[in-house]
């Protein structure tokens, strides 16, 4: 354990990115965090950080090190799940990284939701693009992902995967909120707000406007979906979204939303993954599983 908990250091400065941040986060002091890490590296034979003037960075070795905690980290998870369910209390940790779609609404359920019948049960929630939480999951910092087209990565397992169509998000008061179905014609009339290049939204919006004539006003981008999702209440704009980044129902505060016709913008798929042949903790493992539940009820 106290090896565990002396590779448990390097992971906290990995993510701090010094020295001195980690050991506010750990309540000690640098001194005695940077005593404990060069103790590590003596007993290594080799130096696990390269020091910077503004922190520290990983060496080669460090690199190889942090993959070695992290699968440390992992096995020991899945064997304190093991325990407790042997006990028959369900405990243990589950990372989660995911699109930014999925925070304002669907998570926040779906945590409370587990945790009301596994209070002993904590969660770790990282919003990342499509790149960077397959890397989370090959890396081991998470346990499973939710993400918006489209899947690229062979290590990554897809558990579940479902259909998400275009919503376009407008004021209530705008001409087209009293349509059922928005077309890609309707919309040109009017100034629209889209997602910025690397999300799913967008990939699928550059791809079926690519060969279109449409003389499309776009006024703004943003890489916040909160922003997008808002922003129509003060200006006739047209904003982008799916629909598990919205609230069950009509969004409320003045706002409308409508599917875009799939003859104009294909429906898009969001996965639930995880990394290929990896035994999951028990903790992590039932909570894919109810999502995967929640998912199929919500969008098959």
């Amino acid at each position: 354990m106290r090896h565990l908990e002396q590779l448990g250091y390097v992971e906290a400065i990995v993510k701090a990115g010094s020295i001195r941040k980690a050991a506010e986060t750990l309540a000690i002091t640098s001194t005695a965090l940077n005593r404990r890490v060069l103790a590590l590296e003596a007993e290594l034979g080799v130096p696990v950080f390269e020091r910077l003037p503004r922190g520290v960075r990983l060496s080669t070795a460090g690199e190889l090190l942090i993959a070695h905690v992290r699968a440390q980290q992992s096995e020991f998870e899945k064997l304190k799940s093991q325990l407790a369910d042997l006990a028959g209390e369900r405990r243990g940790h589950v990372n989660i990284a995911c699109s930014q779609a999925l925070v304002p609404y669907f998570l926040p359920e779906q945590i409370a939701e587990y945790r009301a019948e596994h209070p002993r049960v904590t969660f770790g929630v990282s919003v990342r693009d499509r790149e960077v939480a397959e890397e989370a999951l090959v890396d081991l910092s998470a346990d499973i992902a939710l993400i918006f087209e489209p899947v690229r990565l062979r290590e990554v397992q897809v558990i579940a995967a479902v259909p998400q169509p275009v919503y376009g998000v407008m004021s209530r008061d705008h001409p087209l909120a009293g349509c059922d179905v928005l077309r890609l014609r309707d919309c040109a009339d009017y100034p629209l707000a889209l997602p910025s290049q690397r999300f799913g939204v967008r990939h699928l919006w550059d791809s079926a406007v690519l060969n279109s004539s449409l003389p499309l006003d776009v006024a703004l981008e943003a890489d916040s979906f909160e922003f997008l999702r808002n922003y129509p209440r003060h200006e006739q704009v047209i904003g982008f979204q799916i629909p598990i980044g919205l609230p069950q129902g009509e969004p409320g505060s003045g706002i409308a939303a409508r599917p875009v016709d799939p003859r104009d913008l294909p429906s898009g798929r969001l996965y639930l993954c995880q990394l290929r042949n990896r035994a999951l903790p028990v903790a992590a493992a039932k909570f894919a599983g109810q999502i995967e539940r929640a998912l199929d009820a919500r969008y098959r």
